[in-house]
């Protein structure tokens, strides 16, 4: 397992679920402060995750249907196509992506080529050349235990209903709670 940092910390995992958001790049205000004397990473990130629910600041790119769906389709070939990584859970919210995901290979074999291929089919759809789509860098968490995983999962399908977007998770269209309702 290794451990990096950039501005958050990252924990390289191979074959351990680890829970990942990744956001557009200027979804959040560029004055925002997490000091880290006054906030644990964790609550950075609900701070964080409040900011991106609104949707307030900066592109909301996700919230078109082409783009939502090709985020999805490459989740989906991420997993069931390549074998990068068994996908549990996901959201696309329309300025950021949830996934809980068990890697079968390092980050840099998944997550880059993810954003990288959605970023460069997402500004064709936007008609747009050499403009970054996704933040650099993403925020990521270790699920500990099944219990952890069940309260994951729940957080990552109920973000379309405390965003106020659908009053059930299954009624979000691009989620894995979405995805479960469709198949059925």
């Amino acid at each position: 397992m290794a451990h990096y940092e950039r501005r958050l910390p990252h924990w390289d995992l191979v074959g351990r679920p680890v829970f990942v958001t990744f956001r557009l790049h200027g979804s959040l205000p560029a004055g925002r402060t997490f000091p880290p004397e006054r906030l644990s990473s964790g609550k950075a990130f609900a701070a964080m995750d409040q900011i991106l629910a609104r949707g307030s600041t900066g592109p909301v790119y996700l919230s078109q249907a082409a783009i939502a769906e090709l985020v999805v389709a490459a989740l989906r070939h991420g997993d069931m196509e390549l074998h990068r990584y068994q996908l549990d859970s996901f959201v696309v919210m329309p300025n950021h992506v949830h996934i809980l995901v068990t890697p079968s290979v390092v980050a840099t074999r998944w997550l880059g080529p993810l954003k990288g291929i959605t970023a460069y089919q997402a500004n064709r759809i936007l008609g747009q050349t050499g403009k970054a789509f996704w933040q650099d860098e993403s925020y990521d968490h270790t699920a500990r235990d099944e219990g952890e995983l069940a309260r994951i999962r729940a957080y990552i399908e109920g973000d379309p209903v405390r965003a106020g977007l659908v009053t059930a998770p299954e009624d979000f269209r691009w989620s894995s709670a979405g995805a479960r309702q469709q198949a059925a």
